[in-house]
């Protein structure tokens, strides 16, 4: 087993630390990397749906990133314990009639003491935007001080 730094128990820099990574790892858009922050038996839940498993996460994120378009994501750290982390998040995407969507969301996180996640919950709304009305492109530059991003 590899360690996936950085480990619990989190303090407030390395809650951060893991939620910039995941955020980084998800605007890859690569089913395969991303599933590699996860146990081989995660559990999640994702809006209605029960995945458990590195390769029915592959398949989810795959079928995901086929429907959800030009998707970019922004995560920031909401609070954190020994081994969890809940985050909220916004991404946008457009579908292939070329509607975008914003979606916003909250994430609870629970970590083994390898750094590897075993257990993720996310609960997600979708609201329909304007091409207009985007304001999250692409990955968040490196080293960025970028602002949370409105609730609204």
């Amino acid at each position: 087993m590899t360690d996936r730094p950085p480990l619990p128990p989190f303090d407030e820099a390395s809650a951060r630390q893991k939620v910039q990574a995941a955020e980084d790892a998800w605007n890859t858009r690569d089913p395969r990397r991303v599933s590699l922050a996860y146990t081989e038996d995660s559990v999640w839940r994702n809006r209605d749906l029960f995945i458990v498993g590195r390769p029915a996460i592959v398949e989810f994120l795959t079928d995901k990133w086929s429907r959800e378009l030009d998707y970019a994501l922004r995560k920031n750290l909401w609070s954190f314990t020994d081994d969890r982390v809940a985050v909220r998040f916004q991404y946008e995407s457009h579908d292939g009639t070329g509607q975008w969507w914003r979606s916003y969301g909250n994430e609870l996180w629970e970590f083994d003491e390898h750094g590897l996640m075993r257990r993720r919950e996310a609960s997600i709304n979708d609201h329909r935007i304007d091409e207009s009305e985007r304001r999250i492109f692409g990955s968040r530059p490196q080293g960025s001080d970028e602002p949370d991003l409105p609730t609204h």
